[in-house]
């Protein structure tokens, strides 16, 4: 399967270095670029791309407007984003996954980790990047405007349930957690899906604020 990408970056040089790095990788296609959010919008709505790496930093319409404008459009339902930026700054992560994005790393990342994170998102999973992940749960959890989670949602669960919830907090992937828990990619993302449907969890990524939020897991010091 083919990967299919959108760059959104206002550098062009990082662009090209994005482009260059993807089409020398097999399962990876760059169907479009874009310099500013507004642009990187009309090509996701053009190309349907199965990802589109998005910078924050952006003149005009930022990444995180164009964010929410992809993931708010029912067509556009397929198309994940990848926030990508220099700015380790709380507050960017926090908008970025309240604005649907599926993942955030940094662009000081390892080539292989940045190619890993696409295919990770295309996929259907979430993304954090593991520098800013402790920071950003035990901040989100604590701010007192976000919808806190219903305790007996999480009653809910089987003690599978709620053993996969906490694998899935931690970073862990569907394969990951199948090696973890000695079953099968399959059924993890069967128990994956349904702790998601129990919960209202829109994404994996809100799946580890509501994990965090509701003490199953507590972020490491």
């Amino acid at each position: 399967m083919t990967v299919r990408v959108v760059l959104a970056d206002d550098q062009a040089l990082v662009r090209a270095g994005f482009r260059l790095l993807l089409e020398t990788e097999d399962g990876f296609e760059v169907c479009g670029e874009a310099g500013d959010g507004a642009r990187a919008v009309e090509l996701a709505r053009a190309h349907r791309p199965d990802v589109v790496v998005m910078d924050i930093r952006m003149p005009g319409v930022d990444g995180l407007v164009a964010t929410r404008q992809i993931t708010a459009d029912p067509a556009l339902a397929g198309v994940k984003v990848l926030v990508l930026t220099t700015f380790d700054v709380d507050e960017y992560v926090f908008e970025a996954l309240r604005s649907g994005a599926s993942g955030f790393l940094l662009k000081d990342t390892e080539p292989v980790d940045l190619l890993h994170a696409i295919r990770v998102i295309a996929a259907g999973e979430a993304l954090l990047a593991p520098t800013v992940t402790r920071r950003l749960i035990s901040e989100f959890a604590n701010r007192p405007e976000h919808r806190r989670p219903d305790p007996s949602a999480l009653r809910e669960l089987t003690d599978r349930e709620r053993e996969v919830l906490a694998l899935v907090a931690g970073g862990l992937s569907n394969e990951e957690i199948a090696e973890h828990l000695v079953i099968s990619p399959a059924t993890s993302r069967t128990h994956v899906s349904r702790v998601m449907t129990k919960l209202g969890a829109r994404d994996r990524a809100q799946l580890v604020v509501l994990a965090y939020e509701s003490k199953l897991v507590r972020p490491r010091e």
